[in-house]
């Protein structure tokens, strides 16, 4: 499967796109995959990490180092600690939440595979993710690897990002098209 010429184009892209050749050239592909997941959840639950990454002011060795402690506390492999090593020198860890997500986009493209986000108000069960897998599989042709995120600012209803594509049945967004309209 080909893979989006804009991912590869974006700086992001490169980056991510070199991580996966050298992924599938030593023949780790899941494994970074998971060390990614694992990094991606501790940035959302670390603040500090997530200022550290963006902070121009923290030098590239001061970063290493730090990204270095950071890989093996949460037990990275080698490919991934060199690759954040990488990053860090180049001055390019605050681009990381975008590496992921294309690194993402291309192993799911080369396993058929699409991904998608649905982001609701509250919490959604096992069984009504599993539903929603199924219909945006029927809708997309090939499988999707659906993640979730709760936002409560959404009031009710669903946020569903495919791709590109962009599917808003939230409550907030109806009330604000009401609000538009009476103001007409």
């Amino acid at each position: 499967m080909e893979i989006s010429a804009g991912i590869k184009s974006s700086l992001a892209g490169r980056y991510a796109s070199a991580l996966f050749d050298l992924a599938v050239e030593v023949g780790t592909v899941s494994a970074v995959e998971s060390d990614l997941d694992t990094l991606e959840r501790a940035l959302a639950e670390s603040n500090d990490l997530k200022a550290l990454i963006r902070n121009p002011e923290v030098g590239s060795k001061a970063k290493g180092a730090a990204i270095e402690g950071v890989a093996g506390v949460l037990g990275l492999s080698q490919l991934t600690q060199k690759f954040l090593a990488v990053l860090a020198t180049n001055r390019r860890l605050g681009s990381l939440p975008d590496m992921i997500r294309a690194f993402r986009a291309i192993a799911a493209a080369q396993r058929g595979e699409v991904n998608a986000e649905v982001t609701s108000a509250h919490a959604l069960t096992d069984d009504q993710l599993t539903a929603l897998r199924q219909k945006l599989t029927q809708r997309e042709g090939r499988t999707v690897k659906l993640t979730s995120k709760v936002d409560p600012d959404l009031l009710g209803g669903l946020v569903v990002t495919v791709g590109s594509r962009r599917i808003d049945g939230s409550i907030r967004t109806r009330l604000n098209s009401l609000s538009q309209a009476m103001k007409a």
